[in-house]
C-alpha cells in the first residue's frame, strides 16, 4: 500500500482533478491524504508520491514554494507550465470522484460537457479540451441522497454540446428539482431563443445557491452588439439583466484604454448587469484596484476616484469619511 499526498494549491471549490486521483488511488488500496497545506508538517510521513494542482496563474508563488517543499511532486492544472493531466496519471478518461477530502462541501460537482466552440486567445480550454463533447448526465454528477439537489456545473460551453444532449440535461435538471450553478459562464454571444428559454426554465443560482444568478462574459469591446443582443434574448425569455454577472477581462488587449474599460463597465451597470473584472495583467496595480472596487460592490457607494484616493492615503478610513460614503455617479 502506497502513501499518497494530494495538495490543492488554489481555488475555493474542491479540485476535480484531485477528487478523481483520490478516488482512483483509494480503489487501488492506497492511503490518500488530501490537504491545502503546501508545507510539510512535523509528523507527516514519507510519501511514495506527492501530487499538486493549481488552476490560476497568479498562484505561481505558492506553486514555487510547494515545489521547494516537495521537489519531486507531480503537478497539474491550468495554473502551471507543462502540467501533467489526470488522464496521463491514470491512463485514460476517469469520471469518478472522492469528496472525503472536502467534508464541508455538500453540493455535487462536475461537467456535463468538455471543450468549447470558441478559440479565445487568452483561454486554454480549446487547446486543453478540444471541441465540445458530452461527458456526463445529471444523475452521473449528483451524489444521490442524502446530499442536497444542488449542482455546481463546471461546463465551459454548456450549449456547445449536441443539442439533444443539452436538452436532455435541462430536462434532468428541471424534472429532478435541482438547483444549478453555472459559474464558468454561459456564452451569451451564442444564445438563441430556445437556449434562453431552457435557462429560464431551471433554478439557476449563484455559487452560494442563495440568489438567482447566471454567469457570462463580455471580454472584447468589439462584441458589444452581439453581447447585448444575447442579453435581450435572455430577458425576452424571462431572465432579466439583474440576474446576470458578466466577467469582463481587463489588461489583456494591448490596445485597451481606460475609456474602453469604463464604456463596458458603465453600459452593464446601467442595464442592471453585475460586472466582475478579471485582471489578466496581475502586475497592474490600477487594474487590481479597479477590480477590488467593483467586486466589493463599492461602485454602488462612491465613484472610483474616491476609492483610489483613499487607498493611496496613509489614513484611508479618514479619507473615505471626508469624501463621503455616498451613492454617487459612476465616473472614470
Amino acid at each position: 500500500m502506497a502513501q499518497i499526498r494530494l495538495t490543492q494549491l488554489d481555488g475555493s471549490l474542491p479540485n476535480l482533478a484531485l477528487m478523481k486521483l483520490s478516488h482512483y488511488f483509494q480503489t487501488k488500496g492506497h492511503k490518500v491524504v488530501m490537504t491545502r497545506n503546501i508545507y510539510r508538517s512535523l509528523y507527516e510521513p514519507e510519501y511514495d508520491q506527492v501530487y499538486g494542482s493549481a488552476i490560476f496563474r497568479f498562484s505561481r508563488p505558492r506553486f514555487d514554494e510547494f515545489m521547494r517543499q516537495w521537489p519531486f511532486a507531480v503537478v497539474g492544472g491550468t495554473g502551471v507550465s507543462d502540467p501533467i493531466t489526470v488522464e496521463q496519471v491514470i491512463g485514460g478518461e476517469y469520471e469518478h470522484y472522492d469528496y472525503s477530502g472536502w467534508p464541508d462541501f455538500n453540493e455535487s460537482l462536475g461537467f456535463t460537457q468538455r471543450g468549447c466552440r470558441l478559440k479565445c486567445k487568452f483561454c486554454v480550454v480549446p487547446q486543453k479540451e478540444g471541441k465540445p463533447r458530452s461527458v456526463n448526465t445529471i444523475p452521473d454528477i449528483w451524489r444521490g441522497a442524502p446530499w442536497p439537489r444542488k449542482l455546481h456545473l463546471l461546463d465551459n460551453d454548456f450549449f456547445g454540446q449536441p443539442k439533444q444532449q443539452w436538452q436532455a440535461r435541462i430536462r434532468e435538471i428541471r424534472d429532478g428539482g435541482f438547483r444549478v450553478c453555472l459559474s464558468q459562464g454561459i456564452n451569451v454571444r451564442r444564445i438563441d431563443g430556445e437556449s434562453a428559454a431552457a435557462l429560464a426554465s431551471i433554478e439557476y443560482r449563484d455559487t452560494k445557491f442563495k440568489q438567482r444568478r447566471l454567469y457570462t462574459a463580455w471580454d472584447n469591446l468589439g462584441d458589444e452588439a452581439v453581447f447585448f443582443s444575447g442579453v435581450k434574448t435572455l430577458a425576452e425569455a424571462g431572465v432579466p439583466p439583474s440576474h446576470l454577472r458578466a466577467y469582463m477581462l481587463v489588461g489583456f488587449d494591448t490596445a485597451e484604454t481606460w475609456d474602453r474599460i469604463w464604456h463596458r463597465f458603465n453600459r452593464m451597470v446601467q442595464l442592471g448587469i453585475e460586472p466582475y473584472p478579471m485582471v489578466y495583467d496581475r502586475e497592474n496595480k490600477n487594474l487590481l484596484a479597479f477590480q477590488r472596487w467593483v467586486v466589493m460592490g463599492l461602485y454602488r457607494r462612491f465613484p472610483f476616484d474616491v476609492y483610489d484616493d483613499a487607498r493611496k492615503s496613509p489614513d484611508s478610513v479618514e479619507a473615505f469619511r471626508k469624501r463621503g460614503w455616498h451613492r454617487g455617479p459612476i465616473n472614470p
